[in-house]
Formats: structure tokens, sequence, C-alpha cells
């Protein structure tokens, strides 16, 4: 049959336009497979950020309940773990009454009660009240006016009653470590506070120490108050790292602690002599130096320790001199008096002869000398 140019051009165009309009079909299918496989992708991803967000939310929810607590333990745990240690002392004086805190202590497997030598100085009479308010009589075992601290017997207590607390080496606190305190403020018994360690190896005085310094005395932020005195302050595992003992007047924030150190140190002389006498004794008296002092006395440091005072009977007699400036204790640098307090407290004792740099008008001097026992106060 044949058939004419025009007829297999019209077959020919229905052909290409049916070709076309596949294609396009096509096209469009694949177009709509991909834009629900992008649109699925896009559902998932959008949930995957959901689950990620969550778990994120988790993740800070679990660190911030980490930072709440104090290594495993609340303060509200940690209060209920040492709160029946803490105890009231009572006692009268010939002028008057006094109140403060102290703790429960074994050693050596006797039940004692620790507590400042200022809380207990003088009394004739003394008490020790109990967290479940039970009181007894009690007496003065050993005291030590240089580092605050006092140890107490009650003899008819029986032993239930004590709960004593665990004592830690202070060596190793550092500035910023948090610190709890625990004690009898104003009569409020069980009270707490926290804070943290402002300073460390600071030095003190107080009125039964005969203006000698009290060494290595830990500064907190800690709030303390009268009748915290002889309380504790413990690091953030529950255990002592100290004894409040003072603040500042006035202040904001400003109190002290005797180092558990100085306890551990002093505890066995304490109970078994009732006092201590490891506290060396230079026999000499001054003042910090600085820029303005140097300044003003044409000195050519302006730090260390500038003597105003050598005892003529004093071990320093005839070896140090009035003007000396102290700038090192066997090669350690002292910068001021608190640097001299806590070096002769923590690294020397009675008997030890240790080497002094001075500066001598513009000379740099070393000096050995002899340590002395710091007389007892008058």
């Amino acid at each position: 049959m044949y058939t004419s140019d025009s007829a297999r051009k019209t077959s020919g165009s229905i052909l290409i336009l049916v070709l076309l309009a596949g294609l396009l079909m096509g096209g469009l299918l694949m177009f709509y497979l991909n834009y629900r496989q992008i649109s699925g992708l896009s559902t998932q991803v959008s949930e995957l950020k959901t689950k990620v967000s969550v778990l994120e939310g988790t993740q800070n929810a679990t660190y911030q309940n980490i930072t709440i607590l104090q290594n495993g333990t609340s303060l509200a745990q940690l209060y209920n773990n040492v709160r029946d240690s803490v105890v009231l002392i009572t006692g009268t004086t010939n002028d008057g009454s006094v109140q403060g805190s102290g703790f429960a202590y074994q050693y050596q497997g006797m039940n004692l009660i620790l507590t400042n030598h200022h809380v207990v100085e003088d009394t004739t009479s003394l008490a020790v009240t109990f967290s479940n308010g039970r009181g007894y009589a009690a007496n003065i075992v050993g005291q030590d006016p240089y580092a605050d601290l006092a140890v107490v017997t009650v003899p008819d207590a029986p032993a239930s009653e004590f709960k004593p607390v665990t004592i830690v080496e202070s060596s190793a606190l550092t500035v910023g470590e948090e610190v709890i305190a625990i004690g009898n403020p104003y009569g409020l018994v069980g009270s707490m506070t926290t804070g943290v360690v402002s300073a460390v190896g600071r030095s003190i005085t107080e009125d039964a120490t005969d203006r000698y310094a009290i060494a290595n005395v830990i500064q907190t932020n800690t709030a303390i108050n009268p009748g915290n005195s002889g309380g504790l302050l413990l690091n953030s595992l529950g255990n002592v790292v100290g004894i409040t003992t003072a603040i500042v007047s006035d202040s904001q924030g400003l109190g002290f602690a005797i180092p558990s150190s100085t306890i551990l140190r002093e505890i066995d002389s304490l109970v078994k002599t009732g006092a201590y006498r490891g506290h060396s004794y230079l026999g000499v008296s001054g003042t910090d130096m600085s820029y303005s002092l140097a300044q003003e006395s044409g000195d050519s440091v302006t730090y260390g320790w500038k003597l105003a005072l050598v005892n003529s009977t004093g071990p320093s007699a005839g070896k140090l001199q009035v003007n000396d400036i102290i700038i090192a204790l066997n090669g350690q640098t002292i910068r001021h008096n608190d640097d001299l307090a806590s070096y002769l407290e923590q690294h020397t004792l009675p008997g030890n002869t240790i080497t002094v740099t001075v500066m001598r008008g513009s000379t740099e001097t070393q000096v050995d000398v002899t340590l002395g026992i710091r007389p007892s106060p008058t």
C-alpha cells in the first residue's frame, strides 16, 4: 500500500510527541520519587536533631546534678553524716559564762572532744551537750594557746554519745576549694554554712598568745559567727580540715580556722602531757617590708620581715641585728610574717638549726640560728 510523504511526516511527529510525553512523564515521576525521598530524609534529620537535643539536655542536667553534689554526697547528706558529731560547750568563768562549739574525735581508743583554747580558757566549770540534748560535765585534758587548741573529756557520757569524725591533712587544701562549717553560732545548735578557702598560710594573733602568731591558718569566706569557735571546717568529702576559730570584726566573709595538720601534729602531746611544746622560737620581732617602707628607710629590698627587736636572751642574740631584713629561711623565700611563721610552724622544731638569710644594709648575709622553745604565755 502506498503512503504519502505527508502521512509519514504526521506519523513521525506523533511518535516524537509520544516519546517526549513519555520522557516528561518519566521526569515528573522521578522528580516526585526524589522529592518524596528527600522529604523523608529531611523528616529523619529533623527527628535525629530532636533526639540529639534531648540527649544534650539530659547530659546538661546530669552535669548540673554532679556539680550540686559533693563527690557523690549532697550537702544535706553530708550534714546528716556529721551533725551528731558537733557538740555545744558551755562553761563558767570568774567573769561570767562562755559558749562555743566542739566535735567528737577518737584517738587511740579514747573518746574526746576537740575545741578552741579560747572557748575553755579560765573556766571554773565546763559542760558538753550532745545533739540529742543530753549534757554532761567535762574536763580539760590538754590545751595549747599558741595554736588555739584544747582537748576535753566527758567521763560520764556513754560511748554511744560520741560520733567521731575523720580528720585529714589540710596541707593539700587549695584556694577556691569548697569548705563547710558546722557549729553553734549564737547558740543556734548545728548550723551549717558553706564557702571556699580564700587563702592559706595566714597568721593571726589572739590575746592568749601574748601577740605571738598562730601560724599557717586557713582563711575562708564561709560565714563564721560568735559561737562557731571550736566547730568543724569540712572539705567536700565531709572530712575535717580545720577548727573554726576567729573572725575579723565588721568584715564581710573573712573567717579563720586552725588547720587540721596542726591538730594531727599536736594531739598526742595534748592528750599525754596536757600541753604542746613544739613551737619554735626565733626571739625577734619586726614588721613586714613594703615598697613604701623601703623608700622611706632606704632599704634595698621591698619584701621580707624587718627586725625591730632582738631578744637579748633569745636564740638570735649576737647573730641577728635590729634592721636586718629576713628574706629566706633554709633557702625558702620569706615575703612577710605569714611566710616566716608558717615556715617555722610547719618545718622546724625547737633545737633545730636553721640558716637565716638577711639583708644587712645592702649586703646579703647568711646566719645560722639554733631555735629555742617559745616561752609560755603570761
